[in-house]
C-alpha cells in the first residue's frame, strides 16, 4: 500500500509507485479510486502552487470550520521540510507536529486532514510546492499560529537567520492564543 502511517492519526504520507527508465519517469501524483481503496475519500476543488527560494517559511496556516481543508501536498522541483501540526481536541496527538522531507526526487506527499495547521520551509536552493484542497480558500476563516512557537519546539532545521517570514506569518499568534474549532473523531476518519 502506497500510504505510510505517521505517529498522528489520519495524518498520511503517500509515496506513488514511480516507473523509470532510461528515458526518464512515470507516476501518477493522485488517482482517485486508489486513495478510495484505501479509506480516503476526498473531493479536491483547489489545486496551488508556490516557488518561493531557500530559507522561505511559509505557516502555519489553517481555515476554520466549516471551511476547513484537506490537503495533498507535493515538490515539484527542490526540497522542503513540510509540517503538520494536529488542532483536533480529544486527539490523541493533539499539539503534536510532524515534519516529513518531501523533494522533487523522493517524490513522497502528505495527506494533511483538516484539522491540522500546516507549513513548510525551503531546504534547497529553491522549491516548487504544489498541493490540493478539499475546500476553496475563505479569507474569513484563515488563521494561523505562530512558526517559532517555544510550546510547539518545531525543528526547522535552519537557524532562524537563514529564515524568510512574511509580516503576517512573523504576527501569528501562539498556539495558546490561537483560535480553531476542531475537533477529534476516531477510527480514521478524515473528518474534523
Amino acid at each position: 500500500m502506497p500510504f505510510v502511517k505517521t505517529h498522528i492519526p489520519d495524518l498520511l504520507v503517500f509515496e506513488p509507485r514511480v516507473f523509470e527508465d532510461k528515458r526518464g519517469y512515470f507516476y501518477e501524483s493522485y488517482n482517485k479510486g486508489l486513495f478510495s481503496d484505501a479509506g480516503i475519500s476526498l473531493e479536491f476543488v483547489q489545486d496551488n502552487q508556490s516557488r518561493s527560494g531557500q530559507g522561505v517559511l511559509r505557516g502555519l496556516h489553517y481555515q476554520l470550520n466549516p471551511f476547513a481543508q484537506d490537503k495533498l501536498v507535493r515538490v515539484i522541483s527542490g526540497e522542503v521540510l513540510d509540517v503538520a501540526l494536529d488542532l483536533r481536541r480529544g486527539s490523541p496527538t493533539f499539539g503534536q507536529w510532524h515534519g516529513e522531507l518531501l523533494s522533487a526526487q523522493n517524490k513522497r506527499q502528505l495527506l494533511v486532514p483538516a484539522g491540522f495547521a500546516h507549513g513548510f520551509v525551503v531546504l534547497s536552493e529553491s522549491a516548487e510546492f504544489f498541493y490540493k484542497c478539499s475546500a476553496l480558500y475563505h479569507k474569513d476563516s484563515e488563521r494561523g499560529i505562530r512558526f517559532d512557537d517555544p510550546v510547539l519546539g518545531i525543528n526547522w532545521q535552519l537557524p532562524a537567520e537563514k529564515l524568510l517570514i512574511s509580516d503576517r506569518d512573523a504576527s501569528l499568534p501562539s498556539f495558546a492564543d490561537a483560535e480553531f474549532n476542531f475537533e477529534y473523531h476516531d477510527a480514521g476518519s478524515q473528518t474534523s
